[in-house]
């Protein structure tokens, strides 16, 4: 994604792409050393960006405010390092019953331990108002439009190592068996054929007043 906004504003502009892992922030820099495209990475999370005050003309964070632990925090510090007028852009998943992703995942995800977390991941900003409401009181003005995105997988294990092979990884046999048997029935009945996977996107479109 970064390599993608560097295109879109360099020569002119400049871009710092922020993760709180340290090992995506090293994916993150091979597109710009094979292209030859500059942009700064830098470690950090949403309720502490390291950024200045007023830094940034546009924030973009592509499925990411789904994971913020504080999202008082995180919507304060995007109003923080945007510029007046500045725009916001947040994709984020909606809810299981419009998001394959999301009903795949949580439904792997039940057989998994309890996150140390209650309330982040996918499908955690499904009901996105809560979150515009504390954009609102930092100033931000926000709105959600949709999309719909498609992708396909040639069988069940493909999607599997995909989607859940990381969470499901420490479980038992017998319990990573019961997640796949889970999965399989709502949503796969024939795990040797493939599956179109329909995801519902809402973007969190924002201004900085």
């Amino acid at each position: 994604m970064a390599a993608g906004a560097a295109r879109a504003v360099v020569p002119g502009g400049d871009v710092v792409a922020i993760d709180i892992s340290p090992e995506m922030l090293t994916l993150a820099e091979r597109p710009a050393q094979d292209a030859g495209i500059q942009y700064l990475v830098k470690e950090g999370q949403a309720e502490a960006i390291p950024a200045r005050n007023a830094e940034f003309d546009v924030v973009v964070a592509s499925l990411s405010l789904m994971y913020a632990v504080d999202r008082a925090a995180a919507a304060h510090e995007i109003a923080r390092v945007l510029r007046p007028g500045g725009r916001l852009v947040a994709p984020t998943w909606a809810g299981p019953e419009l998001c394959d992703i999301v009903l795949f995942q949580q439904t792997a995800g039940r057989f998994a331990p309890a996150l140390p977390v209650a309330g982040v991941g996918p499908g955690a900003l499904a009901d996105p108002q809560p979150f515009l409401d504390l954009l609102a009181a930092s100033g931000i003005e926000a709105r959600i439009e949709y999309e719909v995105f498609g992708f396909d997988f040639p069988n069940f294990a493909r999607a599997w190592d995909v989607l859940a092979g990381v969470t499901t990884a420490h479980l038992s046999v017998e319990r990573r068996d019961e997640a796949q048997d889970a999965v399989r029935a709502a949503m796969w009945p024939n795990p040797d054929q493939p599956r179109h996977f329909r995801n519902t996107t809402q973007l969190i479109v924002a201004t900085w007043r």
